[in-house]
């Protein structure tokens, strides 16, 4: 009787063991599910260049058709910049006097300053090492699986030791409502970029929110200043509308569509020229090819 004890007794751990293991198998399943599930309203995606860039690209494909002389010894600013890569992309190539990126989501700003951090130590062969205390934030893993490599192989002006691209000085994060924020007046640029942003803006602040960011822009660019735009297509706010109750609440009254943009820009917004370079850009992948135009102040 005792050995039967005993054994009954082992079935009922066993089971409890089971059941255990049942219950860590279900809530390790809700955490998963959790994650599928994470929505990003402002179009914040943690892994956007890494499925917008092909593995193996040496850089952002958009910097193909941007001109040096957009960049080269000006002041810039990059709205949306998510995750840095195409901003400091741009200091490295195009040797801004200076470039700050702006992003809604302050993980965004952090993974950006870890690529900031990737791309000096990249740079910094025969350098003293940057100290990390410099930048505004702890050192961030980005875990993503960007395609971070992206920077060291980017082309960049040849310099001497004593010539080298300070990127520290050069490219600065910040985080920001662009939309929602009061800018100083004594702020100007000469290039401001909005890639692949005006969709987001669009949807959670709706015309108006739209008609501020242009004429924000107009009024913090200098005379003859650049603003370079990658707007995306309606068929893009279709896909994107339910990722929460103000986007679905704002599509429906949208009365601009993104094919109106370049008319409002040039007619009520002020800028005098407009020119399409979308006609250079190759090798995106599907469902990037977004027209780029550069509205001339």
């Amino acid at each position: 009787m005792k050995e039967v004890g005993f054994i009954v007794g082992m079935g009922g751990k066993h089971r409890e063991e089971k059941r255990r293991e049942r219950g860590d198998s279900m809530e390790t399943q809700k955490q998963n599910s959790k994650k599928r599930k994470q929505v990003f309203p402002y179009g914040n995606y943690k892994s956007y260049y890494g499925y917008r860039i092909d593995q193996g690209m040496d850089e952002d494909p958009r910097l193909k058709v941007f001109r040096k002389e957009w960049f080269e010894g000006k002041d810039c600013l990059d709205i949306g910049c998510n995750n840095g890569i195409i901003t400091i992309q741009i200091a490295q190539k195009f040797c801004c006097r200076s470039i700050l990126g702006l992003d809604i989501d302050s993980d965004r700003v952090q993974d950006a300053y870890w690529n900031l951090r990737k791309a000096l130590r990249v740079n910094s062969t025969g350098n003293k090492p940057v100290k990390a205390s410099k930048l505004q934030d702890k050192d961030h893993a980005d875990d993503s699986g960007n395609s971070v490599s992206a920077l060291s192989n980017v082309e960049t002006k040849k310099h001497s030791s004593s010539e080298q691209i300070d990127l520290l000085t050069i490219v600065s994060f910040r985080r920001e409502n662009f939309v929602q924020s009061r800018h100083p007046p004594g702020k100007n640029y000469d290039t401001i970029l909005c890639l692949s942003v005006t969709k987001w803006i669009h949807l959670n602040w709706g015309d108006d929110g739209l008609i501020t960011l242009f004429s924000e822009i107009w009024e913090m660019l200098r005379p003859g200043g650049i603003f370079v735009v990658e707007p995306q297509p309606w068929k893009s706010y279709e896909s994107n509308r339910h990722v929460s109750e103000t986007t679905a609440a704002n599509y429906r009254n949208i009365t601009i569509r993104p094919e109106q943009f370049q008319e409002i820009l040039l007619d009520k917004i002020g800028f005098r020229t407009v020119e399409d370079v979308t006609s250079g850009l190759t090798l995106s992948k599907t469902g990037f090819n977004r027209p780029i135009l550069v509205f001339r102040k």
